[in-house]
């Protein structure tokens, strides 16, 4: 009587965990780059809505004054239930957000009106600073925007150098 082997031998095993790990070899730098990829999209995505949110805010409830920081602006108006940005990133004043993380100021002007969702005179600003620096030491793209409304990159943080107006001193603008 001849017997038929059943099942998988221990080399074809080994085999099948050699090509898996090799194709993983070959795959994971790509999904690692993939995921970065879009962490900068949303990081730039993100510098964007905090921008057009200042200037929403800045005209329809702080009298041209820009909010002093992200929680003024995850703060509804009288009267309405949407804040000028989304609650996420109304949350608190330092966000993290798809591996970013993500902060505003502005520098009090001392004759600034009251606002009309509650921030008292002279704590709103003239102008602001919006950063996203990685959250992971391999992504090297830093984003910053300012009252210019112009997004700026650089492999370094830019959001300590980045002034309230005009250019950096470092980076380039992102096209």
């Amino acid at each position: 009587m001849i017997r038929k082997a059943q099942g998988f031998a221990l080399i074809d095993m080994i085999f099948v965990t050699g090509v898996i790990g090799l194709l993983m070899t070959i795959a994971a730098p790509r999904l690692i780059m993939a995921k970065q990829s879009a962490g900068a999209a949303s990081a730039i995505s993100t510098m964007r809505t905090i921008g057009s949110s200042q200037l929403s805010y800045a005209l329809t409830c702080a009298s041209g004054f820009y909010a002093p920081n992200l929680t003024t602006l995850g703060t509804p108006p009288p009267g309405s239930h949407e804040p000028f940005i989304s609650p996420g990133l109304g949350a608190a004043n330092t966000v993290v957000k798809s591996a970013y993380t993500i902060q505003m100021t502005a520098s009090p002007y001392p004759g600034a009106p009251p606002s009309c969702n509650g921030v008292g005179a002279g704590n709103t600003g003239q102008a602001f600073v919006a950063g996203a620096d990685p959250t992971e030491v391999s992504n090297t793209r830093f984003f910053a925007i300012n009252a210019n409304n112009v997004i700026y990159e650089h492999n370094a943080s830019l959001y300590a150098v980045m002034p309230e107006t005009g250019a950096p001193p470092i980076g380039q603008i992102l096209r």
